[in-house]
């Protein structure tokens, strides 16, 4: 991601109060130097916290900023309004950052009301116990009646990093707060979004780094807000949006739907019990981002199993990351592993991270369970003790990448060449190619001479005693499968070892793609390939003629498994 340079680096914090509409403050706590602010977020162009005051007949405040503005913002709010008459504190959404403003604004106004979603309540309530009785919590859609026959509304929008999100309209104004969506970080003077060409590029920079990972949630709150006729969107970063509202919201549905539209899917589940794991997820989908696949991010925390379900059954990759809670996952992993187990094919890569304070069995248990289902991984597990840093999140980024990687690679593997390709009139053969069979090489011996083949054409014919049946060409060295008592070995290869571009014509006398392999030389006198998965040595009971190939009955002497932990290649065509 690029980066670019710091505006006004020496203008010190403030908070800039502008009345947005009648009755309605707007109370922009003004960053100008920050250089991070969200954890993934570089564009180091400072930011607002946007906070705003609704003077109706029962006083309502939106969004209290962070810790760092806690004095400048409460006096700044004490010059316009009398505290000891606030009714209702409204939170879009709860973080640990804004805690201590929080409270010091309780403390200054002891009758309002905390309101907040049912998640926002739970978290509120574990930090604030003695005020347990101070929330009002919101359920799907409510109203607040803040002025006289024009009550708030106020609807959940809940997403996988911001799992308690609310946002609230103002029938009165005709004003939308949206808190983390339709933002943008960046700290100017401008209020409202006049010169919104220029925010082109940092709106979508705040939506990749923040929304895409969570971009199927996004559209679903999308989908929710439409139906308020607002005017204003008022945001928690940057300035409002007015002149721009309805190419904004284009701009988020086309970008949510880019996301879907990429070739490759990863879907990313956890649970975070202090916010480290979340922290790790976010680290590791803008890597995956970066590398230009779309990512499918779910907190287990609050999702349903079919929303599990359906994700892994629609990637082509996953990860799944936990804390560890007094020596175990967590319940809802617990829930995510037994979806992925019962779902998700051995061929899709895995990935397995998490955070802990002292043992961190629950990453362990993960990798050994994955790993005992024959998953294959896209990178070593990230184990992270305490809160991760910096060059922690530099790593989880290059593992992500490293993941990416692997899994285009295995795409590549999977995609059949152009010669293969079928014209639109040869129907039939488009319908045969679609069975499949493990990919082979066919090795067999003329004298001194090994040759080897590839096939795809085999499949077992019967258990007592276990034989299979194999469809050769002249051209595959059927001449030497074509007795009784002929023997050879059935190499069968592993998914993600290109062995295969060494036999794609049939070996002829003067030519040894064996000398790029390491080999043995099975009792039958053929050979081992040591890169296949398992290797069959096999003896010709019978043959017959049927079309242009044949078939070849053989029973099977002697075979092993090479690699307890890979997956069977097969041939794909179009």
């Amino acid at each position: 991601m690029s980066v670019t340079t710091t505006l006004n680096p020496t203008r010190p914090k403030d908070v800039q109060v502008v009345e947005i509409a009648p009755n309605t403050l707007m109370l922009r706590s003004r960053t100008w130097d920050r250089l991070k602010f969200e954890i993934e977020y570089a564009r180091q162009q400072g930011t607002t916290a946007n906070s705003f005051l609704i003077r109706g007949d029962r006083p309502t405040l939106i969004d209290p900023p962070g810790e760092s503005f806690t004095d400048i913002y409460l006096s700044a709010l004490a010059e316009h309004f009398d505290l000891t008459t606030l009714e209702y504190v409204i939170l879009s959404h709860i973080n640990a950052n804004r805690m201590v403003t929080l409270e010091a604004l309780l403390q200054k106004a002891p009758q309002a009301t905390v309101v907040c979603s049912h998640l926002g309540a739970n978290i509120f309530r574990m930090a604030f116990p003695q005020w347990t009785d101070r929330v009002q919590v919101v359920r799907g859609e409510s109203t607040l009646e803040i002025h006289h026959g024009h009550p708030l509304v106020l609807t959940t929008v809940p997403t996988p990093r911001w799992i308690d999100g609310l946002c609230t309209f103002d029938p009165t104004t005709q004003i939308l707060y949206t808190d983390k969506l339709f933002g943008v970080h960046v700290c100017s003077d401008a209020v409202f979004d006049e010169a919104w060409k220029e925010l082109d590029g940092d709106r979508r920079y705040y939506f990749d780094c923040l929304h895409a990972p969570q971009s199927k949630s996004v559209e679903k709150a999308l989908e929710k807000l439409e139906k308020f006729p607002a005017q204003i969107y008022a945001p928690g970063h940057g300035p409002l949006v007015r002149y721009s509202l309805s190419r904004f919201v284009y701009d988020y549905h086309q970008w949510c739907q880019r996301q879907k539209s990429k070739e490759l899917t990863v879907a990313l589940l956890y649970a975070s019990a202090y916010g480290n794991t979340a922290v790790l997820a976010r680290a590791i989908a803008q890597g995956l981002i970066d590398e230009g696949l779309q990512v499918n991010t779910i907190n287990c925390e609050t999702a349903e199993p079919a929303e599990i379900t359906e994700a892994i059954e629609a990637c082509d990759g996953f990860l799944i990351g936990s804390p560890t809670l007094a020596g175990h996952a967590p319940t809802q992993i617990q829930t995510a592993l037994g979806i992925i187990l019962s779902t998700a094919t051995p061929t899709k890569l895995a990935g397995v991270f998490g955070s802990y304070g002292w043992s961190g069995e629950a990453i362990g248990f993960l990798e050994n369970k994955l790993r005992d289902a024959n998953y294959r991984f896209g990178f070593d597990a990230i184990r992270v003790k305490f809160t991760p840093d910096a060059a922690v999140l530099e790593s989880c980024q290059e593992s992500a990448s490293k993941f990416a990687k692997t899994l285009k690679a295995n795409k590549k593997l999977r995609s059949p060449g152009l010669n293969r390709t079928k014209t639109k009139g040869d129907r039939t053969t488009q319908a045969v190619d679609r069975i499949v069979g493990s990919l082979c090489v066919v090795t067999t011996r003329d004298g001194d001479t090994h040759k080897g083949v590839l096939s795809s054409s085999v499949t077992q014919a019967s258990f007592n005693p276990p034989g299979l049946v194999i469809a050769v060409s002249a051209g595959q060295n059927a001449d030497l499968m074509m007795h009784q008592g002929d023997q050879f070995t059935l190499n069968i290869l592993k998914e993600g070892r290109n062995v295969r571009r060494y036999f794609f014509h049939h070996s002829i006398i003067g030519e040894n793609p064996f000398e790029e392999l390491s080999t043995t030389v099975g009792n039958n006198g053929c050979l081992i390939l040591q890169e296949a998965l398992s290797y069959l040595e096999c003896t010709v009971q019978q043959q017959m003629q049927c079309g242009d190939r044949h078939l070849i009955y053989a029973t099977v002497a002697h075979g092993q498994v090479l690699e307890n932990s890979g997956i069977t290649a097969i041939e794909h065509h179009r």
